[in-house]
Protein backbone atom coordinates (compact mmCIF):
# COMPACT_ATOMS: atom_id res chain seq x y z
CA UNK A 1 0.00 0.00 0.00
CA UNK A 2 1.65 2.94 -1.19
CA UNK A 3 -0.94 5.55 0.03
CA UNK A 4 -3.11 4.03 2.91
CA UNK A 5 -0.74 3.36 5.62
CA UNK A 6 -1.32 1.73 8.98
CA UNK A 7 -5.47 2.01 7.79
CA UNK A 8 -7.05 -0.71 10.13
CA UNK A 9 -10.89 0.43 9.70
CA UNK A 10 -13.45 2.22 7.43
CA UNK A 11 -13.74 5.10 9.47
CA UNK A 12 -9.81 5.34 8.70
CA UNK A 13 -9.84 4.57 5.31
CA UNK A 14 -12.61 7.34 4.92
CA UNK A 15 -10.66 9.96 7.12
CA UNK A 16 -7.61 9.21 4.81
CA UNK A 17 -9.47 9.35 1.51
CA UNK A 18 -10.55 12.87 2.32
CA UNK A 19 -7.35 14.36 3.31
CA UNK A 20 -5.57 12.35 0.38
CA UNK A 21 -8.37 14.08 -1.98
CA UNK A 22 -8.01 17.18 -0.45
CA UNK A 23 -3.98 17.06 -1.27
CA UNK A 24 -3.76 15.57 -4.58
CA UNK A 25 -6.73 16.26 -6.50
CA UNK A 26 -6.10 17.05 -10.08
CA UNK A 27 -8.81 20.25 -9.50
CA UNK A 28 -6.22 21.27 -6.44
CA UNK A 29 -2.75 20.61 -6.75
CA UNK A 30 -2.03 16.99 -7.55
CA UNK A 31 -2.72 14.79 -10.97
CA UNK A 32 -5.20 12.90 -12.49
CA UNK A 33 -2.20 9.94 -12.44
CA UNK A 34 -1.89 10.65 -8.55
CA UNK A 35 -5.59 10.52 -8.07
CA UNK A 36 -5.99 7.60 -9.75
CA UNK A 37 -3.65 5.81 -7.92
CA UNK A 38 -5.63 6.70 -4.58
CA UNK A 39 -8.89 5.56 -5.81
CA UNK A 40 -7.73 2.20 -6.82
CA UNK A 41 -5.82 1.82 -3.92
CA UNK A 42 -9.11 3.18 -1.67
CA UNK A 43 -11.41 0.39 -3.76
CA UNK A 44 -9.12 -2.38 -2.89
CA UNK A 45 -9.27 -1.14 0.86
CA UNK A 46 -13.01 -0.29 1.38
CA UNK A 47 -13.77 -3.83 -0.24
CA UNK A 48 -11.51 -5.20 2.88
CA UNK A 49 -12.49 -3.02 5.64
CA UNK A 50 -16.26 -1.86 4.41
CA UNK A 51 -17.37 -3.76 8.29
CA UNK A 52 -14.77 -3.23 10.22
CA UNK A 53 -15.22 0.29 12.54
CA UNK A 54 -13.86 1.98 15.41
CA UNK A 55 -15.37 3.32 18.37
CA UNK A 56 -14.60 6.50 20.06
CA UNK A 57 -12.61 4.76 22.66
CA UNK A 58 -10.09 3.46 19.61
CA UNK A 59 -11.67 -0.32 20.14
CA UNK A 60 -11.78 -2.18 16.72
CA UNK A 61 -14.75 -4.27 15.76
CA UNK A 62 -16.99 -6.03 12.77
CA UNK A 63 -20.33 -4.98 12.30
CA UNK A 64 -23.23 -7.82 12.71
CA UNK A 65 -24.80 -6.14 9.35
CA UNK A 66 -22.79 -6.21 6.24
CA UNK A 67 -22.71 -2.62 4.97
CA UNK A 68 -24.81 -1.45 2.22
CA UNK A 69 -22.79 0.99 0.91
CA UNK A 70 -20.29 1.07 -2.18
CA UNK A 71 -16.89 2.49 -2.51
CA UNK A 72 -16.93 4.69 -4.81
CA UNK A 73 -20.58 6.30 -3.01
CA UNK A 74 -18.65 8.03 -0.21
CA UNK A 75 -15.71 8.75 -2.64
CA UNK A 76 -18.17 10.70 -5.21
CA UNK A 77 -19.31 12.86 -1.94
CA UNK A 78 -15.98 13.64 -1.04
CA UNK A 79 -15.16 14.82 -4.65
CA UNK A 80 -18.16 16.86 -5.09
CA UNK A 81 -17.57 18.76 -1.85
CA UNK A 82 -14.15 19.32 -1.91
CA UNK A 83 -15.05 22.43 -4.55
CA UNK A 84 -17.12 24.07 -2.22
CA UNK A 85 -15.60 27.33 -0.37
CA UNK A 86 -16.66 28.01 2.73
CA UNK A 87 -17.74 24.92 4.34
CA UNK A 88 -15.97 22.27 6.91
CA UNK A 89 -16.00 18.48 5.50
CA UNK A 90 -16.31 16.55 8.75
CA UNK A 91 -16.17 12.91 9.54
CA UNK A 92 -18.33 11.84 12.54
CA UNK A 93 -18.51 7.71 12.96
CA UNK A 94 -19.39 6.60 9.79
CA UNK A 95 -21.70 9.81 8.93
CA UNK A 96 -20.42 12.92 6.80
CA UNK A 97 -21.51 15.88 8.20
CA UNK A 98 -21.23 19.90 6.64
CA UNK A 99 -21.32 22.65 8.10
CA UNK A 100 -20.36 26.27 7.61
CA UNK A 101 -21.52 28.53 4.99
CA UNK A 102 -23.97 26.01 3.22
CA UNK A 103 -26.84 28.28 2.09
CA UNK A 104 -25.12 29.02 -1.11
CA UNK A 105 -25.25 24.94 -2.01
CA UNK A 106 -28.33 23.89 -0.60
CA UNK A 107 -29.18 22.22 -3.81
CA UNK A 108 -25.99 20.59 -4.40
CA UNK A 109 -26.39 18.90 -0.79
CA UNK A 110 -29.76 17.70 -1.73
CA UNK A 111 -28.54 16.34 -4.91
CA UNK A 112 -25.84 14.49 -3.05
CA UNK A 113 -28.34 13.01 -0.67
CA UNK A 114 -27.79 15.22 1.84
CA UNK A 115 -30.22 15.56 4.84
CA UNK A 116 -30.51 19.01 6.97
CA UNK A 117 -30.42 18.67 10.85
CA UNK A 118 -32.18 21.80 12.15
CA UNK A 119 -31.38 20.87 15.94
CA UNK A 120 -27.47 20.76 14.90
CA UNK A 121 -27.76 23.54 11.98
CA UNK A 122 -25.45 20.89 9.86
CA UNK A 123 -26.23 18.57 6.96
CA UNK A 124 -25.42 15.34 7.16
CA UNK A 125 -25.11 12.44 5.07
CA UNK A 126 -25.54 8.33 5.60
CA UNK A 127 -25.10 5.69 3.36
CA UNK A 128 -28.29 3.32 4.88
CA UNK A 129 -31.40 4.28 5.48
CA UNK A 130 -30.83 5.21 9.44
CA UNK A 131 -33.97 5.36 11.47
CA UNK A 132 -33.73 6.42 15.02
CA UNK A 133 -34.77 4.28 17.62
CA UNK A 134 -34.19 6.44 20.99
CA UNK A 135 -36.12 9.09 21.92
CA UNK A 136 -33.02 11.18 23.23
CA UNK A 137 -31.45 13.81 21.04
CA UNK A 138 -27.83 14.43 21.04
CA UNK A 139 -26.40 17.45 20.08
CA UNK A 140 -23.19 17.90 17.18
CA UNK A 141 -20.69 17.20 20.35
CA UNK A 142 -22.12 14.69 21.89
CA UNK A 143 -22.20 12.92 18.49
CA UNK A 144 -18.71 13.58 18.53
CA UNK A 145 -17.42 12.36 21.73
CA UNK A 146 -19.03 9.18 21.00
CA UNK A 147 -17.90 8.20 17.73
CA UNK A 148 -14.50 10.69 17.13
CA UNK A 149 -14.89 13.28 14.64
CA UNK A 150 -12.03 15.03 12.06
CA UNK A 151 -12.72 17.76 10.87
CA UNK A 152 -10.84 19.28 7.86
CA UNK A 153 -12.27 22.88 5.90
CA UNK A 154 -11.74 23.07 2.37
CA UNK A 155 -8.63 25.13 0.71
CA UNK A 156 -10.22 27.94 -1.42
CA UNK A 157 -9.90 28.07 -5.28
CA UNK A 158 -7.25 30.50 -6.61
CA UNK A 159 -8.49 33.48 -8.69
CA UNK A 160 -6.92 35.78 -10.71
CA UNK A 161 -7.17 38.97 -10.02
CA UNK A 162 -7.69 41.60 -12.68
CA UNK A 163 -5.79 44.87 -12.50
Amino acid sequence: MKWFIGVKTIEQLKKEYKRLALKWHPDISGSDKEMKEINSEYDRLFEMLKDVHESADGNTYTSKEATKESASEYRDIINALIHLEGIAIEIIGSWVWVTGNTYQYKDDLKQLRFRFSKSKRAWYYHSADYRKTSKKTFTLNEIRDLYGSETIQTEPTLKLKIV
